[in-house]
């Protein structure tokens, strides 16, 4: 076999994103094709913008699924090969057996590891984290943030005081005591896990109770159940063997989250938790002296149940729009604890870490850092111009 052309090497990548590629052509085509009944998602395909964005989020949301299973890449991203390392774009495997590809694409890095298929699987590691880790954060801030906005007086002080005192602390110098050795070692991110997950049970007990309060014989049966599912999944995700929070037996216990990845998102939801609430505090205390509030008060509904369900709908534009923004916010924070190599393990293949390594010889191969900070870059500016478009179209409503 012969070293690969320029013109080759982009003709294999886009063949390797075939699975990507087809995806994104049925999700647009479905779209496309009902977006009269899709609500805002549907009015997100009248702006070109929100398009292009939603396409480049797509791409690398596709991109980490089919590259979990294996579909995209074209060697193991952990592996290392004899006579690869650093090796330009294009070069031929050396030693190559049977049914092994035999080139490795976008080069390899300084211990000798696939750089494509190490891209391709950090994308993965963002798509696993990075909504996840902000939907949390979402949880904690609006269950939060409506009561202290609609109630206001002491509880809203003590709250905004909280928010404020986290807020004022440096984002990186909190992430790098979170995530050192010695503070993981006291058990801290465990049980910071433990108060930080319970929130979205709150939200949902809440929201349920609030909306059949007036239904008892179809509301405890749902909370027992809907309770029940995620009270249990809430207790797999906290408990891990060997912690200082072991809750569950093995058998029980269906998520096995590694300790390095728990401390991250455990650090990302405490890091966004405080904005959320702020945002969601402010549009709270705007809401509440509206016309259809002040109907729902007259009609005698409860104030859960108007914060749930009458002013945390008309709230949603804005917090829609924040968390798109907060998604991109959150892949930096995990490219920049990555870069500084904390947190996640050494071997990982995240970006911030592939970049890292990459930069240590940029002055010699550019090949192993630019493909990750390629790709950290068009995944943020499509989350920003998926949050323009679709601001721009919730402003027409």
């Amino acid at each position: 076999m012969e070293p690969l052309g320029y013109f080759e090497i982009v003709i294999r990548v886009l063949y390797q994103f075939t699975p990507v590629w087809v995806a994104l052509a049925i999700v647009f085509a479905t779209s496309m094709a009902f977006k009269r009944r899709l609500g805002l998602y549907g009015k997100l395909f009248d702006s070109p913008i929100g398009m292009i964005g939603f396409a480049l989020v797509m791409f690398w949301v596709f991109t980490g699924i089919f590259g979990a299973m294996d579909m995209i890449i074209t060697h193991d991203p952990l592996s290392q090969v004899s006579g690869m390392k650093n090796k330009v774009p294009g070069t031929v495997l050396s030693g190559a057996g049977e049914g092994e590809y035999g080139w490795y694409l976008l080069g390899g890095d300084n211990l000798a590891r696939d750089v494509f298929s190490r891209m391709v699987t950090g994308a993965w590691v963002v798509v696993q984290i990075a909504p996840l880790a902000t939907v949390f954060a979402f949880m904690v801030g609006i269950t939060l943030g409506l009561p202290a906005g609609y109630f206001g007086g002491r509880l809203d002080t003590l709250l905004s005081f909280a928010a404020n005192l986290i807020l004022a602390f440096p984002v990186i110098l909190l992430f790098y005591l979170l995530v050192t050795p010695e503070i993981v070692d006291t058990g801290v991110p465990n049980y910071m896990a433990t108060v930080l997950f319970v929130f979205p049970i709150i939200f949902v007990g809440v929201l349920l109770n609030s909306r059949y309060y007036t239904m008892p014989n179809f509301r405890t049966p749902l909370l027992i159940g809907v309770l029940g599912v995620m009270i249990w999944i809430y207790l797999s995700l906290i408990s891990e063997v060997g912690s200082k929070v072991h809750l569950l037996p093995g058998v029980l216990d269906i998520f096995d989250i590694p300790g390095g990845i728990l401390v991250v998102f455990v650090s990302v939801v405490f890091v966004n938790s405080p904005t959320v609430f702020r945002i969601v505090r402010g549009l709270t205390m705007d809401i509440k002296t509206r016309d259809y509030v002040a109907a729902a008060q007259t009609r005698g509904e409860g104030p859960w149940y108007i914060m749930l369900w009458e002013i945390l709908p008309n709230a949603r534009g804005p917090l829609i729009v924040d968390f798109c923004l907060r998604i991109g916010y959150t892949t930096i924070l995990l490219g920049t604890l990555g870069f500084f190599g904390l947190g996640l393990p050494p071997e990982s293949p995240d970006w911030g870490s592939t970049i890292n390594e990459g930069r240590k010889l940029l002055s010699i191969y550019l090949h192993p850092a630019l493909p990750p900070a390629f790709a950290l870059l068009s995944l943020v500016l499509g989350l920003n111009l998926l949050a323009d478009g679709l601001r721009e179209e919730s402003l027409k409503d």
